[in-house]
């Protein structure tokens, strides 16, 4: 995994003085080199945090996603971390949304209108942007990989793939209904759906990365 990640950093940026910030360390010699890392899990884990600490997005989240999604794309990556990287872009495309849900009461409070940050939705159009590159890879995915790539492109608003799009869909009974019938089972979401202020698409959109890797967990084999 770690000559993965050093090989596609490489392939994109050449040297480390081009690499985005959130991932220049996997150039740094100490990574690239030595053994800092104990295992595939806690690697992504780190390389998440930096690419969007504590899950805010910023301007070097932006400019991480090509990184990322290049690092998804390559052959040397195992089907299972493909799988968590994949999951962590959709992680990244629904930050704007689940921003939305848990702010959703303070800004009804203060009597303001909720607006997407601008780094959550340069994040979220890069993603989409790079999709067209993963779901060429469809044909050769497992079905975990796609059901992951089939949420990421929803979350994204693209429809020409098979998708998980019941919670997403334009039609707002139906929407509704989905988000009503997940937090009947799922804590985090009824207790988000409590809120008045929530809007269903904001809802279904922030619980679908934890419902989808839920799913595909048993394909994660470490």
């Amino acid at each position: 995994m770690v000559q993965a990640v050093v090989s596609v950093a490489e392939r994109m940026h050449g040297s480390a003085e081009d690499v985005p910030d959130a991932v220049g360390w996997l150039l740094d010699e100490e990574f690239a080199f030595g053994e800092p890392h104990g295992s595939t899990g806690e690697f992504l884990g780190d390389l998440a945090d930096a690419v969007a600490h504590q899950g805010t997005c910023t301007d070097s989240t932006v400019e991480a996603v090509p990184f990322m999604v290049e690092l998804a794309c390559d052959d040397d990556v195992p089907e299972g971390t493909r799988i968590v990287l994949l999951g962590d872009l959709l992680r990244l495309a629904v930050t704007g949304p689940a921003s939305a849900v848990s702010l959703a009461d303070r800004t009804a409070a203060l009597g303001g209108t909720w607006q997407e940050g601008a780094a959550d939705y340069l994040t979220r159009h890069a993603i989409g942007q790079a999709l067209p590159r993963l779901i060429a890879r469809w044909d050769d995915e497992g079905d975990a990989a796609r059901f992951v790539l089939a949420a990421l492109a929803a979350a994204c608003g693209i429809r020409d793939v098979p998708a998980p799009a019941r919670l997403l869909a334009g039609n707002r009974t139906a929407l509704s209904d989905a988000v009503s019938r997940v937090s009947s089972w799922l804590p985090q979401a009824a207790e988000r759906a409590a809120s008045p202020h929530v809007a269903p698409r904001d809802l279904a959109q922030a619980v679908l990365p934890d419902l989808i890797m839920e799913d595909v967990s048993a394909a994660v084999d470490w």
